[in-house]
């Protein structure tokens, strides 16, 4: 009976934070202001948003150009089915709108009906402005009436001390997806949920490829063996953490390494706990460290982290051509 291969949702985010600079920051400075700045190239374009660097010469940018606030739509897309996290929660066009005494032009969504290409269109504040690009909320029509429905500020995307000039900004990325993984893969998932570690082997070369592949990227031949491997193995390389991160689990210092497991023939990433930080090493030998049974899963989460087994270390050579 075949069996389908398995598939779920995908959600990947972070927050990307940056420092404003001389450029950046007075652009987003003005729209706290409710005013529109470009910057003038050496040939005279006026780019909306300023770039830092002049696309001609790469030369530093300095001329900054005052812009108008009403532009009109050089190209656009329609969203019929907006995204959590979007401008707006009704159907709207994304468009790139060329503003009055602009060259290029700027990304940002319209608010309308019906959107075409060469629409006057004029933005559409946030009732409260923090000094980022949501500041536009969006954008209407040129001839739209004045709509008195409060238009939410954005999140909290800017970083200033109170009364200074913003100079860092946050945008939040998210990605979600739909996830579907190949037969060889749902093979090795669902050994997961029973404790076994699958591989998959190269029918020409015969390496072990976990998790596996549906083809040798060596040979480009299909993998057609499912071959199960033991959990031990040993340590290729590392790295200590000690930098905290946004929605770190464990405390620094702590190591993240790459496990060979004993019969594989490429290393996967995994956590190293059960000891000092300082005690890791290339060729140290290593055993998963399962999670109790009943938490369980298709995942490689079921491993909660690898430790040492005391065994004596593995010897460079056996594991130099795998690094």
């Amino acid at each position: 009976m075949t069996v389908a291969p398995l598939s779920a949702p995908l959600n990947v985010g972070f927050d990307y934070t940056r420092s404003t600079g001389p450029v950046l920051g007075r652009f987003v400075n003005g729209l706290r202001e409710r005013r529109i700045e470009g910057i003038r190239g050496s040939d005279g374009r006026v780019h909306v948003p300023p770039v830092e660097y002049d696309p001609v010469t790469a030369a530093p940018l300095s001329e900054f150009v005052p812009v108008g606030t009403e532009g009109v739509v050089v190209s656009w897309s329609w969203m019929s089915e907006p995204l959590e996290g979007q401008p707006l929660q009704r159907p709207f066009a994304w468009a790139l709108i060329k503003l009055d005494g602009a060259d290029t032009s700027m990304l940002h969504a319209v608010d309308a009906e019906t959107v075409h290409t060469g629409m006057r269109v004029r933005v559409k504040w946030a009732d409260e402005t923090v000094g980022h690009i949501r500041d536009i909320a969006y954008f209407v029509a040129a001839d739209a009436p004045e709509d008195a429905t409060p238009t939410p500020a954005p999140p909290p995307v800017a970083k200033r001390e109170e009364g200074a000039p913003v100079s860092t900004v946050i945008t939040p990325v998210h990605l979600s997806y739909l996830h579907s993984v190949s037969p060889e893969e749902s093979r090795y998932l669902r050994a997961l949920a029973e404790g076994k570690l699958i591989g998959q082997r190269c029918a020409a070369c015969e390496k072990v490829y976990i998790p596996p592949r549906g083809a040798c990227p060596t040979d480009g031949v299909p993998t057609t063996d499912a071959v199960e491997l033991p959990d031990t193995g040993i340590v290729t390389t590392f790295c200590i953490v000690n930098v905290p991160f946004l929605g770190q689990r464990l405390k620094p210092p702590y190591v993240a390494a790459y496990i060979l497991l004993d019969g594989a023939d490429i290393a996967f990433l995994h956590l190293v706990l059960g000891c000092d930080a300082a005690e890791v090493r290339m060729g140290l030998r290593v055993r998963a460290a399962w999670k109790p049974r009943d938490e369980w899963r298709t995942t490689l989460e079921n491993i909660d982290h690898f430790e040492p087994t005391g065994e004596p270390d593995a010897p460079y050579e056996s594991f130099a051509h795998h690094l």
